[in-house]
């Protein structure tokens, strides 16, 4: 119960110090950086002090064949949430890329309309094939 608590404490200090170090610093050049420094330390710091506070002790080890499959089923699950997200950050990327030119091109000439949807279209496909594969693991 005490850890929780220490926990707590600790979270809400990694939130209220940043902010505050922020709204105080905004008088002087470079008050982001500083900032943004600062919830970077407060954060890895919460982090590592919850593994150490929360990781810590004995740990009861169930039968090997139920850790087996609970460990396949914790790598299923993360190998489609990693398809999935991956395949969503480069289709944005190569969406932001494509549409930018895509409207650049259509400003000039407007009856090149239908090359650049496919372009545009081709780059959104790639969240929906990491999609698949994601329902692929799963299934």
């Amino acid at each position: 119960m005490i850890i929780k608590i220490i926990l707590v404490v600790i979270l809400l200090c990694s939130m209220i110090i940043p902010i505050g170090g922020f709204l105080l610093s905004k008088r002087k050049e470079g008050g982001f950086k500083a900032a943004l420094g600062c919830n970077v330390f407060f954060f890895f710091g919460t982090l590592l002090i919850a593994d150490i506070l929360m990781f810590r002790g004995d740990v009861q080890a169930a039968g090997e064949a139920a850790q087996a499959a609970a460990n396949a089923e914790s790598w299923r699950y993360l190998a489609a949430a990693l398809s999935t997200g991956m395949s969503c950050i480069g289709a944005g990327i190569a969406v932001a890329s494509a549409a930018s030119a895509a409207l650049g091109a259509l400003s000039e000439d407007s009856s090149i309309m239908g090359k650049a949807l496919i372009f545009v279209a081709l780059a959104e496909s790639i969240a929906l094939y990491g999609l698949l594969i994601s329902f692929s693991i799963l299934g």
